[in-house]
């Protein structure tokens, strides 16, 4: 079907204008509103509105595309909690991805996105008021000219948690820090057949802002077999197959803790618990690859 991705695009663009629309406009009032539970209640709403975006998104994958879901079984998950969700990173997809499979299970997804997106329009403006924390990246060479700038990122996360300690909160976070590709992982030297090293400044910064109140981590590894994957693939209907493995995990009380954001024992201990994850991941997401065993299929959760 030659038309199928120039018809979803066109119909995932006018979603996006519905549903964005609305959202940038009552998050106008944001402006004005003091912090209580007044704008508290606004920013709940529109959270609801982002939803039913998704939930459109969602429908028109059903109906347009052959792809079929794979998705691990995972119950008594809290629309109304906080929680901490880590995944491998290959495509845009894979954001399309996570929604989809909490979309009404967890509180909506939010994630950290470069300060250049702000004036992306529509969506821009309303990941400001979904209060989707943007982060201003500085190069190596920058800091060395202006060290003042050094621990904006930190500044801004411990700003974005305080805030999420008064709503729930799913705060996704691509640990990689970049999508995966072959060429990255030969120049990075990394360890593992389908991962790029961890990077744990994003997870460190929630985990010792908001780790006593995250209820658990959920670790999401995403695979698309028999496919390289790239969004347009996706929406042309050329992938036959999304499997998703979903895993609890406690966050141990002992890396709740400030001093993981700076070198020492504690960030080694917290290193150390990252890699395990990451080495694990790596040997599951192997297995998704290249098994041709079909798990819990679903179109929807």
């Amino acid at each position: 079907m030659l038309v199928r991705g120039p018809l979803l695009l066109m119909l995932l663009a006018l979603n996006t204008l519905a549903w964005g629309t609305p959202i940038v406009v009552l998050g106008a009032f944001k402006l004005v509103l003091p912090e209580g539970r007044v704008r508290r209640g606004l920013i709940l709403r529109l959270a609801d509105l982002a939803e039913r975006w998704t939930a459109v998104n969602d429908s028109l994958f059903d109906r347009l595309l052959p792809t079929r879901w794979e998705v691990s079984p995972v119950e008594g998950l809290r629309a109304d909690g906080h929680y901490l969700i880590i995944s491998n990173h290959g495509s845009w997809v894979d954001i399309l991805a996570l929604q989809r499979i909490f979309h009404r299970r967890v509180a909506l997804l939010r994630f950290f996105i470069k300060q250049e997106l702000i004036w992306f329009p529509i969506v821009g403006a309303a990941c400001w008021a979904l209060e989707f924390p943007f982060m201003k990246r500085y190069s190596a060479e920058y800091l060395e000219e202006h060290p003042e700038k050094r621990g904006t990122d930190v500044a801004t996360t411990r700003k974005a948690c305080q805030r999420y300690r008064t709503i729930p909160v799913a705060i996704l976070n691509f640990v990689e820090g970049t999508r995966f590709s072959i060429d990255k992982r030969i120049e990075q030297e990394s360890p593992y057949r389908h991962l790029l090293r961890p990077r744990a400044g994003g997870v460190a910064h929630v985990v010792a802002a908001m780790g006593d109140q995250l209820e658990e981590l959920l670790d999401v590894t995403i695979a698309y077999p028999a496919v390289r994957i790239t969004m347009w693939k996706f929406l042309s209907g050329r992938v036959p197959l999304v499997r998703v493995d979903i895993r609890r995990r406690p966050i141990p009380p002992e890396i709740v803790d400030d001093a993981i954001n700076e070198p020492g024992p504690a960030r080694d201990r917290f290193r150390q618990w990252l890699d395990a994850i990451w080495e694990e991941k790596d040997a599951t997401l192997h297995e998704m690859l290249r098994s041709e065993r079909k798990g819990e299929g679903c179109t929807k959760e």
